[in-house]
């Protein structure tokens, strides 16, 4: 018997790396998966990957209507949401001389935005005794040259994270962030130069006290924790999972 038998969960920028890995364990574990992803190619990849306990949902988490669109597949599936993950996200690097307004913009709009929009559309569908994952980082408690702006994001989504937490008790809905460290996923080794994947890799690798970076999987284990009753006591807690990166 799964984990999350009978339970529905959405998973925000579902197609790839963190998200992709986080859906099938959910599915794996007896849940019905929502999936959201910006390319449709990807998203029926990713579909088809994790089977028939999913359904896929074009959209962008910073476009309102493309949010309306997963509420309305949510509520025809009639169950509610027992689970939220708010994967979706990103940004580039710029070092603080080169940082553009716009650069500001669209990264906050991404990863802060784009959560506080995502929950605040699906409160109403919350279930009773719901679990809401948001999508931290490493960074957001470091000094990582040219990450300011990202840093600077994933940290108030943090902050998001202790006030819904407290907001959202009397519900018996619990609100923790996911903190990953270097991860190899499309995400990471896309930003390196052609060919340098794997000493892009290796530098991360270098500030991790186990000598590697994280797969997929394991952080999608933390996702699974996160969203089952072996956390049921947790809420408004930072969990990281970063190899001892900013622990050690």
């Amino acid at each position: 018997m799964g984990q999350l038998n009978d339970k529905t969960a959405l998973v925000t920028g579902g197609t790839s790396g963190i998200g992709l890995a986080a859906a099938k364990r959910l599915a794996a574990e007896g849940a019905h998966v929502f999936i959201t992803g910006r390319d449709k190619q990807r998203l029926d990849e990713a579909l088809a990957s994790i089977g028939p306990s999913a359904t896929g949902i074009r959209g962008d988490v910073t476009d309102p209507d493309d949010l309306d669109s997963v509420v309305d597949a949510v509520k025809a599936h009639g169950h509610g949401l027992d689970v939220v993950f708010t994967n979706a996200g990103g940004g580039g690097l710029a070092p603080l001389a080169d940082m553009t307004p716009q650069h500001f913009l669209d990264t906050f709009n991404r990863n802060v935005g784009g959560t506080i929009f995502t929950v605040q559309k699906v409160l109403p569908l919350l279930n009773t005794g719901a679990s809401v994952i948001l999508s931290g980082s490493s960074t957001a408690s470091s000094g990582y040259p040219a990450m300011g702006a990202y840093a600077a994001s994933k940290a108030a989504v943090r902050s998001f994270g202790r006030t819904w937490a407290a907001e959202l008790a009397p519900r018996q809905i619990r609100v923790n962030t996911l903190v990953p460290g270097p991860t190899e996923t499309p995400g990471l080794t896309g930003s390196a130069p052609a060919g340098q994947e794997q000493q892009v890799l290796a530098g991360f690798a270098a500030t991790v006290p186990l000598g590697r970076v994280a797969q997929p999987d394991e952080i999608a284990a933390a996702v699974l924790f996160l969203a089952s009753d072996q956390s049921s006591f947790m809420t408004g807690a930072e969990l990281s999972i970063d190899g001892g990166q900013e622990q050690v």
